[in-house]
């Protein structure tokens, strides 16, 4: 296994842009990037914090004690994130996501969730409101969360087998806790619920058949996601990443499985039903079966970075305009020329080897799943 390590020194919230581009020609209305991909879903990252400390998200050997984060000047307050947001719908985004780090340890993040759950789409909607967490506070928060206004939430986890968990999550935090956060979540109405396990050779791959039956009957869709070269702490080799084909087969063999087609444009998972009515399952081929040329995807990072890929060295900084005297037309139109901008690729050229990762997205350190969220 690959023990490098990477100091702290050498770690950060990847290069970033002084300012976003503002130009003479507004950018305005629903745009499509230079690959003619639609902008509709935004991904924002409340902390840059974490309880866990999963090697392939925040290892412990780089994330220690010592780790500097954000200061909580630095964050953008929930009156800033909701104004973006706000300006977000008007470009077509019509699904946000609360990310983190664990947005959970935002304090009073229901505040933001009742904020958000009040804007409207350019159609005039509610928005698709969700969050994704590990589950750790959960069940104490689900009733709250729902109330004020959240609709889905996404859980992370990794196996079921509690000895397996605990050294995933590397702070001996309970599998019990978070199947109890699940099952609050369940209660207090906050579905579908999708449950998410990463899958990483040699670690926890003989985690998939019990949790597959763990799920099944239960309502909640249970996704499978390929190990993925997220950052540039996590030590990722190919040869840990269990390909979504094998996921499948091996669950096919003792539960028979049948396609669906996607719920939606540019989803990320390949849905599968289970022959006997017991319900879905998803798997998440970022690796392997890269789906770059539907991605609507935005991200924006707890201090105001916008990003427009997964896999991306650099940012856009949105805070100067932000909390400078720039109105709301100017922040549109800048956000608006980022994504025409766009034609970010990374994990098909990295499934194609093309030299033009090695020269350009490959050359520079990526920013970390932890900052971005997922």
């Amino acid at each position: 296994m690959n023990s490098k390590v990477i100091p702290v020194s050498a770690i950060g919230r990847a290069h970033r842009i002084a300012s976003a581009p503002q130009a003479k020609v507004p950018a305005i209305g629903h745009l499509e990037d230079r690959l003619g991909r639609p902008l509709t879903d935004l991904r924002i990252s409340v902390t840059d914090r974490c309880n866990f400390r999963c090697s392939y998200c925040m290892p412990k050997e780089v994330f220690d004690k010592d780790y500097k984060y954000l200061p909580h000047s630095a964050l953008l307050s929930f009156e800033e994130i909701t104004r973006l947001a706000r300006l977000f719908t008007a470009h077509g985004v019509h699904k946000i996501r609360l990310t983190g780090g664990e947005p959970l340890l935002r304090k009073n993040i229901e505040v933001l969730i009742g904020q958000l759950a009040q804007l409207r789409t350019a159609d005039g909607a509610p928005l698709d409101l969700t969050l994704t967490t590990n589950g750790s506070l959960l069940a104490r928060k689900a009733v709250a969360l729902k109330a004020a206004g959240l609709q889905r939430v996404t859980v992370s986890l990794d196996g079921l087998d509690d000895t397996i968990f605990r050294r995933m999550n590397d702070v001996d935090f309970p599998v019990a806790d978070v199947l109890m956060g699940i099952d609050a979540a369940h209660a207090a109405g906050l579905g579908p619920i999708k449950v998410n396990m990463v899958v990483k050779r040699g670690t926890n791959e003989q985690e998939i058949l019990p949790m597959a039956r763990h799920f099944r009957h239960t309502g909640v869709v249970l996704r499978f996601i390929e190990y993925m070269d997220v950052g540039a702490t996590n030590g990722w080799r190919m040869d840990e990443v269990m390909p979504s084909a094998e996921v499948i087969a091996l669950i096919a063999r003792e539960f028979p499985l049948r396609p669906l087609e996607a719920s939606a444009p540019g989803e990320t998972a390949q849905r599968w039903a289970y022959a006997d009515g017991a319900g879905e399952i998803g798997v998440i081929s970022s690796v392997t079966q890269a789906f770059c040329h539907d991605c609507s995807r935005a991200r924006l990072s707890t201090e105001g970075q916008l990003y427009t890929c997964l896999f991306a060295s650099h940012g856009h900084d949105l805070r100067p305009l932000l909390r400078g005297d720039a109105d709301d037309t100017q922040l549109l139109s800048a956000i608006g020329h980022i994504w025409q901008g766009r034609a970010d690729r990374y994990s098909e050229l990295r499934a194609l080897r093309d030299p033009e990762l090695t020269t350009d997205v490959g050359a520079a350190r990526r920013v970390e799943m932890s900052y971005i969220g997922g």
